[in-house]
Order: structure tokens, then C-alpha cells, then sequence
């Protein structure tokens, strides 16, 4: 067990690594059905609703193949079953991507052990194909009913009930909650909760005027400014300190900022799953604090959505993004004084002997 869980950021490279181009075909997809659509919604009808529900699918399929490949990583192909479904049960329970990185951790760690069991000979060749993936699903996928699932639904509740509690007496340090919930999980359950907060209070107007009061489009502008922090500041990141990235999470960095710009925050999974010490910590503190800026300097945002592209619709726009541009650069400088220079390997073929491999250190 030791043994195993000492390559567990090996592991997650790789599950990252398999997954960063679901999250860039999906959230691309995504961010241009929205961009194209001129509102700061999702489109839902026409060739933009459907490239729209083709992203979303795609985004669906983040943490199944985050998880699947973890578990891959840590135990070969019997593993790949266990995990991606383990994921995918993740994704309906609603842990989000910590789910996926907890099934994919238990598939490996399910099949590793599961693989040591000593088959009869007519069984053997079926191990790998039958007996491992079968038993392996049902196990991980009990437990992330049972023992991760109900518990997981328990805090959701008990979040939201939380926060109809606090009311909106000091809006400021509403902010400073509702943004590192938004960053903590990037879409994930603990998002949800306080998106769906404020959505709701968006959704409730004055009876006198028709429109959100604004005490709710402020709560919805310190929502809208932490939601697009995480995946610009990895972006600003990866282009500031490159060196501290690998070439696969440079690439990614590109694509997090277009999805930051229309409020996706997905983009920034890639890099929290990678290296959830540094980069978790770093969103939650710049989310928070990028939020309370937006909402302490009058920003208020009626559309439930995120990112600068609900800025034009915005009240006090200018402070609004002064909102995002403060926590994104707070996040990006933690991530970068925290993180440590990569090493990557880069295969060279000799020019003539196409079979002599140099490996080459990058620091």
C-alpha cells in the first residue's frame, strides 16, 4: 500500500493528462455557443443549443476519465472500468472532481489488491476482462454510494441552510464565504451550492419594481467575479512562470482563459487535480478575496452567470472586473510562489540511428 500510494502524483498526472482534452473540447464548445449567442446564458435551442449540449457532454465526461485513468495508472486495464464508472457515479452524487480524484484512487488501490487473488487456471484468462473490472465496480461503486454519496448530500444541506441563515446583513464577508465556496471545487458540489444561492436570490425580485433587488445582484457579482478567477489565474499563470508547468499544462493554461472569460470554471480543474495542495488553497483565497472586492466596490450583476462576458450587464462594470483582475493576480502569484520549476523528459531520436533515445532533464 506504501508502495502505491508514493506515486499517487504520478498517478494523478496521468488521469490529468487523459482528461485535459475533455475539458478543452467540452469548455470551448461551451464558451463559443455562449460567446456567439451575444446573452450571458446558455443557449438551449439551434445549432448554438446543440454545440452547447456537445460541451456540456464533454464536461460531463471530465471527472469519469479523470477518475478512470487514476485507477488505470495504479493498476492497469482492469482498472479502467471500476474507475470511470466510480467517476461517473461521482459526477451524479455530486462530489465533483475530489469525488472523481477519491473513486479513482479506491479503483486503483480495489483492482491492485484484487489482482493478487490467485485464480484458478479457468479462470486466469478471465481476470482481467471479467472478474476484476465486475468485482472492482461493484465495490467502488458501493462505496461511493454508501459511504461517500449520503454523507456528501448531508453537507450540501447543511451548506445551504447555512447561508439562508446568515442573510445578507454584512454583504462583504457573504462575499469573501460565497467566493472560496465557488473556488473550492470548481463546479463541483460545494460551487453548486452557492451559485444556486445566489441564482435564487437573483430569481427573487421586488414586487414594487420587477427587477432583483440589489442587495441580490450584488451577491450575484461577487459569485459572477469568483467564478472566472480560478481558470484566468491558471492561464496568467502558466504565461508568467512557464517554467513552472509542464508543456501539456501550458497548453490547457490557453484554453482556461477563454473559458474564464464566459464564466467556465472547469477550466482551472486540470491544474487543482494536478496539484490540489498548491493550487486548491490558491483559488479559494483569491476567489474569496476577488469577490468581496467586487461587492465592497458597488459591482452588481442581475444575469446568473460569470466571467467578464455578463460585464456589459453589470452595474459598475469597471469594478466588476477590477473584482476578477485583483483575485486572479492574487491566485496566479501564490500558484507561482508555491510551485516549484517541472521536470519533464523529452525523447530525441538521433539523426542516424533512429533506436538511440537521449533523455533530457528540463528544469
Amino acid at each position: 500500500m506504501i508502495e502505491l500510494l508514493k506515486n499517487t502524483r504520478k498517478n494523478l498526472m496521468t488521469g490529468v493528462s487523459y482528461m485535459i482534452p475533455f475539458v478543452v473540447a467540452g469548455g470551448i464548445l461551451l464558451a463559443l455557443s455562449v460567446l456567439l449567442s451575444g446573452t450571458a446564458a446558455v443557449p438551449t435551442e439551434g445549432i448554438l443549443g446543440d454545440i452547447a449540449n456537445i460541451g456540456v457532454v464533454g464536461l460531463g465526461l471530465v471527472v469519469p476519465m479523470l477518475s478512470g485513468y487514476i485507477a488505470f495508472s495504479m493498476a492497469d486495464r482492469p482498472a479502467l472500468a471500476p474507475g470511470i464508472i466510480g467517476g461517473m457515479i461521482a459526477s451524479n452524487i455530486g462530489a465533483g472532481f475530489i469525488g472523481g480524484i477519491l473513486s479513482g484512487l479506491i479503483a486503483g488501490i480495489v483492482i491492485y489488491y484484487l489482482k493478487k487473488i490467485k485464480l484458478p487456471s479457468s479462470l486466469r484468462s478471465l481476470g482481467p476482462i471479467f472478474v476484476f473490472p465486475l468485482l472492482g465496480t461493484i465495490i467502488v461503486g458501493g462505496l461511493m454510494y454508501w459511504v461517500i454519496g449520503r454523507p456528501t448530500a448531508m453537507l450540501m444541506a447543511s451548506l445551504t441552510s447555512w447561508l439562508e441563515a446568515m442573510g445578507t446583513g454584512n454583504l462583504v464577508v457573504l462575499g469573501l464565504i460565497l467566493g472560496a465556496m465557488i473556488a473550492s471545487d470548481m463546479g463541483g458540489p460545494i460551487n453548486k451550492v452557492a451559485f444556486s444561492f445566489g441564482s435564487a436570490m437573483v430569481g427573487t425580485v421586488d414586487p414594487s419594481t420587477g427587477l432583483p433587488s440589489a442587495t441580490a445582484v450584488a451577491i450575484m457579482a461577487g459569485i459572477g467575479a469568483a467564478i472566472c478567477i480560478p481558470p484566468l489565474a491558471m492561464g496568467l499563470a502558466t504565461i508568467v512562470a512557464p517554467k513552472k508547468f509542464s508543456v501539456e499544462e501550458r497548453n490547457s493554461g490557453k484554453a482556461a482563459i477563454v473559458m474564464g472569460l464566459v464564466g467556465i470554471s472547469e477550466g482551472a480543474i486540470p491544474f487543482a487535480a494536478a496539484d490540489p495542495l498548491r493550487c486548491i488553497p490558491a483559488n479559494i483565497i483569491g476567489s474569496a478575496i476577488g469577490s468581496a472586492v467586487a461587492i465592497g466596490l458597488g459591482a452588481g450583476n442581475p444575469a446568473p452567470w460569470g466571467g467578464w462576458i455578463v460585464a456589459p450587464v453589470t452595474s459598475n462594470p469597471l469594478m466588476y472586473i477590477l473584482g476578477t483582475l485583483i483575485g486572479t493576480v492574487i491566485t496566479a502569484g501564490i500558484v507561482i510562489a508555491l510551485k516549484k520549476n517541472v521536470e519533464e523528459k523529452v525523447e530525441e531520436i538521433h539523426p542516424l540511428n533512429n533506436d538511440i533515445e537521449f533523455d533530457i532533464e528540463i528544469m
